[in-house]
Formats: C-alpha cells, structure tokens, sequence
C-alpha cells in the first residue's frame, strides 16, 4: 500500500475541519475528493502533504509515517499542484519546472543534465513545447497551470497532490491533465489524490472517489458506489440526473436546475 490514514483530524487554532478520516491507496490508483466548498477537501490535502500538522492520527507512506520524513524526503516523495495562483515574479517556464527537481539535486544546487531532460519531457508532455524562455509571469492562467503540473511531474513523487488542477483549462486541456495524471500512475507505480468540483471527470478518471460533508466522510468507493442520486443530495443539495456515458460507459450525472 503506498499511502495509509488512520483515523485523523486536522484543523485550525485547535478547532478540526477534517475528523476520524480513514482511508489507503495502492500503487497505480487515482483517488477523488469530492464535497461542498468548506467540507474539508484541501484541509486534507495539506495535511497529507505534512504542511498541516495532525491534531490526531496518524499518516504512512511507503510504510513510513509521514512526521518522521525530512522536507526533503517529502519532496522526494510527494509532489503537489495547488490551487493556481499568478506568478509576481519574472522566472522562465523551464526555469519553474527545474524547480521540482530541487529534491533531486546535488550538494551545489546546480541542474544535471538528466534534470533538463526531465524538464523538457514533461513541458512536451504538457503541450509547453517552446514555453522555455517564456515568463511564468506573462503566462494566461491555463498556461501556469500547465506549467505547475508540468512542474510536479518533473519531481518523479511516487504521489501526486493536486488541488482542483484543471481551473482555468479549456476541455481539451482538462482531459489532457486528466489523462496524464492516469498515465502517470498506471506507468511509474505512482498514485494521485485530486480534488474537483467536475464530477463527471472524477466519474471518467478516478479509481475511487471519498466524499466529503462536514469535515467527515460521507460515502467512499467506486464512483457507481459514490455518486448515488442520495449522497449527491445530501453532499450538495441538488439534485441529479444519472445515466451512462454513451462513449465510456461511465456514470454520467447531470444536475437538475
């Protein structure tokens, strides 16, 4: 098993958001978290990325717990795409994405040439092909994403934490992130944990699907098990039409207005 939590909380000022979660993840999976805003979602992704400490619990990966890894072995480890958020200042694309090799670098801090190679396979498989000299600061909002998860890809983490990373993509490029971040998976023994509010695209890519109310989990499983017309209700108030996607095969849901 890659990644184990034990029954933890997790909060702010002593006050937890996320309470008594437990779930794991095999190599080659890719987990959704769904819910509400404010049902707890990235609060959890923090803590699983050890920069939110655990009121209580306890958190493996790789068999080891997670508060006794370095920041370093962390990085080694865990690679995250957050949120995106403008870049202020003037660094290049390639220069951005060298920076999730840092982990991997030697004691002077400088590239390798296997670090450039890496880069660039990741810009190419991005669709940055080109972006090299490009500043992240005059990127459109689409583009830095790419780039941030271009970026995680380049750390070679055995699992990847990303946080709603198809904001600010088109279709084409919200399928590629997603195809991507299977491929990943399936071909590196990896495993991913992605937040979104797109639950068709959790229906289509996810493995396994944890919804979350309240800080607390609401239903876990396969999407068929997941996404009932019930759970939707009860997680966001609406409710849905649910049918199969003629193409896939998949769940479909279509929210009723």
């Amino acid at each position: 098993m890659l990644l184990e939590v034990e029954k933890i909380s997790v909060g702010y000022n002593g006050l937890p958001v996320v309470k008594d979660v437990s779930f794991s993840l095999e190599r080659g999976k890719i987990l959704a978290l769904l819910g509400a805003n404010g049902s707890g979602k990235s609060t959890l992704l923090k803590a699983l990325n050890s920069s939110l400490p655990l009121m209580k619990g306890k958190i493996s990966i790789e068999g080891r717990h997670l508060q006794s890894l370095t920041r370093r072995e962390i990085a080694k480890k865990i690679a995250v795409v957050a949120q995106e958020t403008e870049t202020k200042f003037p660094i290049t694309v390639l220069e951005f994405i060298l920076t999730g090799r840092f982990a991997h670098s030697s004691v002077f801090g400088w590239e390798t040439p296997k670090d450039l190679q890496i880069a660039h396979e990741c810009m190419k498989l991005c669709n940055l092909e080109g972006y090299e000299t490009r500043l992240m600061n005059r990127l459109s909002g689409g583009e830095r994403q790419r780039a941030v998860l271009a970026r995680a890809l380049a750390t070679q983490a055995q699992m990847l934490l990303l946080d709603e990373p198809t904001n600010n993509l088109d279709l084409s490029h919200q399928a590629l992130t997603f195809r991507l971040i299977k491929q990943r998976c399936q071909n590196c023994d990896s495993a991913a944990i992605v937040i979104t509010h797109d639950l068709n695209l959790a229906s289509e890519f996810a493995d396994e699907i944890i919804l979350l109310t309240n800080g607390t989990i609401l239903a876990k499983g396969t999407p068929r098990e997941v996404l009932t017309q019930e759970n939707l209700q009860k997680a966001f108030n609406v409710e849905v039409l649910l049918d199969q996607n003629p193409i896939s095969k998949n769940l479909r849901i279509t929210t009723i207005y």
